[in-house]
C-alpha cells in the first residue's frame, strides 16, 4: 500500500480506537483479489487495500450515516447483488464499470468505485446513489479511495463531539454544517457534489 493510502487507513483505525469502537481489519488472499481483478476491474489501489487491510468488521457511525465497507470475501456477491433486479433501481441502470465497495447500513444505499476513470495511482472516484429509485443516479463522494476513507475518518471524528443521544433534525443539520467545511479542505469535488451535506 502506498503511503497517501496507508495514512488514509491508519487515520480510521486511529479514530475507531479513540471512539471505542469495534473494527476488524485483515489480509485479503492473493488469489481472491487476482480473482476480483479480472471478474470486476478492481484497480490496483483498491487491490492493494484489500491486500494489506482488507475490512472484514469495518463499519463508520456518524448521526447521519453507517458506512460499511465490504470485505474482500464479500465484493463479487454484493456485485451480483445490485445487478438483479429486486424492484428498487433498474439493474440495467447499474454500469459495468460500478464496483461496489461499501454500503450505508442506514439507508441501504451503495458506495462504488468508477473503474472507467482511474487516476495516475491506480485510484479510482467513489460514487454514491440512492437505493429504491427507478433508477441509480450516480453522485460523488469522494475524488477518490483514499479520499473517501479519509472522509469517513473525519466525519467518525467529528461524531464523537455529538454524543450517543437520539438526534433532531437540528442536531443532524450543525452536524453536517461542521462536517462541510472539513470536506472541502480533503476533496473539494466531493462537497460540491453535495452527498456530505
Amino acid at each position: 500500500m502506498d503511503s497517501d493510502l496507508a495514512d488514509a487507513v491508519e487515520n480510521l483505525k486511529t479514530v475507531f480506537r479513540q471512539r471505542k469502537l469495534e473494527c476488524t481489519f485483515g489480509k485479503a488472499e492473493k488469489a481472491l483479489v487476482e480473482d476480483l481483478k479480472k471478474k470486476l476491474r478492481v484497480p490496483s489501489r483498491y487491490r492493494n487495500f484489500l491486500l494489506a487491510a482488507d475490512p472484514l468488521k469495518v463499519e463508520t457511525v456518524t448521526p447521519v450515516e453507517r458506512v460499511r465497507l465490504l470485505p474482500a470475501s464479500e465484493l463479487e456477491a454484493a456485485q451480483l447483488a445490485v445487478t438483479q433486479p429486486s424492484g428498487g433501481a433498474s439493474a440495467l441502470d447499474w454500469r459495468p464499470s460500478w464496483v461496489l465497495v461499501a454500503e450505508s447500513t442506514l439507508l441501504g444505499d451503495p458506495y462504488f468505485l468508477d473503474v472507467s476513470k482511474p487516476d495516475p495511482e491506480g485510484d479510482c472516484p467513489v460514487y454514491t446513489a440512492m437505493s429504491g429509485q427507478e433508477r441509480w443516479v450516480a453522485t460523488l463522494a469522494a475524488s477518490s479511495f483514499a479520499q473517501f476513507l479519509r472522509i469517513l475518518s473525519t466525519a467518525m471524528e467529528i461524531a464523537a463531539g455529538f454524543g450517543d443521544a437520539i438526534m433532531d433534525d437540528e442536531d443532524e443539520d450543525s452536524f453536517r454544517e461542521t462536517l462541510g467545511p472539513k470536506v472541502k479542505v480533503i476533496d473539494a469535488a466531493a462537497l460540491r457534489a453535495g452527498h456530505w451535506t
